[in-house]
């Protein structure tokens, strides 16, 4: 576009404004707008650039009005110049002189002097040209971003524009798309002008314009091509739940219906696979299982591993850990090539899930059955026999045995009643001398007998906590929960974990905060909330102190 001044037809002015706006898709008013402030900073340089100049440009008859504005100021009002000398600036006036003109002067009230035109000298024909190219292409990009913003999650055609350090940039019509080396399929080769299919997975804000993310390894991506292959997914019948994906190798994708007299599996495969071929050819051969979703995580799990066969699964709900075991010979066929299979259902299902062979389980079990065994027969000094028939009964610590009612250890094969108390005594005696030793080793870490009055504050973890430098109710109270569980770090490029003070008690998040939370009541930092709404309490301190318990600031866990 080119700007030669106001003298210009002002027919053909307008003219120029359309054909700029429509061929950068934007508003005519945007480049009406743009021109006007093209000629204002004209006129200032023209008139002073402290005049108040203002450009008014009529759309219908093109017609450019220029005025410098005069606004009526108190007469008590100071202004001082760039040397600190009172001066009163151009583009004003004092009331008092205003009122002798026109009796109706008040303070701001603006009078407008109309300004003759005047020819652009080339200097400012070019400062009026870097002004309005820079609005337009400032409103040209906004309108790429009001555009592409809601139309993340979108599968989008495109052609290659170029290609630069295994980044692609896409022409999408109405604005350029860039995929990134890691959002494209690996060994998927681009050249200039072709045809390509790409995910919007983010649209940002950005001072050098909308940057429009595209992505062909995206989850998402693979999703949006079942409901474009798939007539039940796009009209919602079948729901794509999750979907985990290791690009240009293989997938895996859970799937439900909302009709039972539809099989979701079935649908997505397609009459001898012609649905899901389609897709992989979009995907450059990348293999797909598709399983069935379920409400039951167990349930989940199991179809995910898949094609391996699951035996049996263990949840550690706290954790969001599984412990799945597998006959010997699918232990391969469950773990995947460099841990594929397990590394996909894992991401499929959000456990982290542990494989363990069906003999690795039952060693694990006659590990845990013997020292079990050794335990009982040396805190109890009983024999192998009766150790052995407390831990088959499911006995797996002294203070079960100790604590439990006296019928339960007498209802064992062989026992009577006196065998029972005698065994229970002898149970509460090792735990009063252990509980001895425990106390005796808390006072000599200098742990003050104020801490074990915290509930949950047990001897063993006045110990660890003494031995981890937390000797007080105080030095208690400043711990998050990453000291006492353990964090991860990142150093040297790997991540590392930092063990916990109480890292051997496999504390979860909330019992960690909670005993924190109790010694900050303890020491009078915040006040005891009522029983009921204890947990409620909890989340509002943590909230006001802004403390994110499981994670502090720096670390990651």
């Amino acid at each position: 576009m080119s700007l030669t001044g106001i003298s210009a037809n002002r027919l053909e002015l307008l003219q120029i404004a359309e054909a700029v706006a429509r061929e950068k898709s934007i508003d005519k008013e945007v480049v009406i707008a743009a021109i006007e402030e093209a000629i204002q900073k004209g006129a200032k340089a023209r008139y002073g650039a402290e005049h108040d100049i203002r450009v008014h440009i009529d759309q219908k008859s093109g017609e450019t009005t220029i005025t410098r504005v005069i606004t009526v100021v108190p007469d008590n009002a100071v202004y001082e110049n760039e040397e600190g000398v009172s001066e009163d600036p151009v583009g004003i006036r004092r009331l008092s002189d205003a009122l002798r003109d026109d009796p109706s002067a008040e303070v701001g009230k603006t009078y407008e002097e109309v300004l003759p035109p005047f020819e652009f000298g080339r200097v400012q024909t070019q400062m009026a040209r870097q002004v309005v190219t820079g609005k337009v292409r400032e409103a040209e990009r906004e309108h790429q971003y009001e555009e592409f913003k809601d139309r993340v999650g979108e599968v989008i055609n495109g052609v290659v524009k170029r290609v630069e350090y295994g980044n692609t940039v896409v022409d999408l019509g109405r604005g350029e798309g860039i995929m990134r080396r890691d959002q494209s399929i690996p060994r998927e080769n681009f050249n200039l002008g072709d045809r390509i299919r790409c995910y919007i997975y983010d649209v940002r804000r950005e001072t050098k314009g909308p940057q429009i993310l595209l992505s062909r390894a995206h989850g998402g991506f693979m999703a949006k091509l079942f409901a474009q292959e798939v007539p039940e997914v796009y009209d919602g019948v079948i729901e794509i739940r999750a979907v985990a994906r290791d690009p240009g190798s293989r997938a895996k994708m859970a799937v439900i219906s909302n009709d039972s007299s539809i099989d979701p599996v079935g649908a997505c495969v397609g009459m001898r696979g012609s649905r899901v071929q389609a897709v992989v050819a979009e995907l450059q051969g990348e293999k797909i299982d598709i399983i069935q979703w379920s409400g039951d995580e167990a349930t989940f799990i199991v179809n995910a591993l898949a094609p391996a066969e699951v035996s049996k699964v263990v949840m550690d709900e706290e954790d969001e850990r599984v412990e799945v075991v597998v006959p010997d010979e699918q232990l391969s066929l469950a773990i995947g090539r460099r841990g594929q299979n397990v590394r996909l259902a894992s991401q499929l299902t959000g456990w982290q899930i542990d494989i363990m062979t069906e003999s690795q389980e039952s060693e694990r079990r006659q590990r845990e059955f013997t020292e079990r065994t050794a335990l009982f027969q040396e805190a109890l000094d009983v024999d192998e026999v009766i150790a052995q028939l407390l831990v088959t009964e499911g006995f797996a610590t002294v203070e079960d045995v100790a604590y439990v009612e006296n019928a339960e250890v007498a209802a064992i094969e062989g026992f009577d009643e006196d065998t029972a108390e005698e065994i229970q005594a002898r149970a509460r005696d090792f735990l009063e001398r252990e509980a001895a030793e425990l106390d005796s080793k808390r006072r000599e870490a200098g742990v003050e007998d104020a801490l074990l009055e915290i509930e949950g504050v047990t001897l063993p973890i006045a110990v660890a906590l003494g031995q981890g430098d937390v000797k007080s109710v105080e030095d208690l109270a400043g711990m998050v929960p990453d000291d006492l569980r353990g964090y991860f770090e990142t150093k040297g490029g790997e991540r590392v974990r930092e063990p916990g003070i109480l890292e051997s008690f496999n504390l979860d998040p909330a019992a960690a905060e909670a005993l924190i939370m109790r010694a900050r009541v303890a020491m009078g930092w915040i006040e005891a909330p009522p029983e009921p709404e204890v947990e409620a309490q909890i989340e509002a301190e943590l909230s006001e102190e802004d403390i994110v318990f499981g994670q502090a600031p720096g670390r990651s866990n």
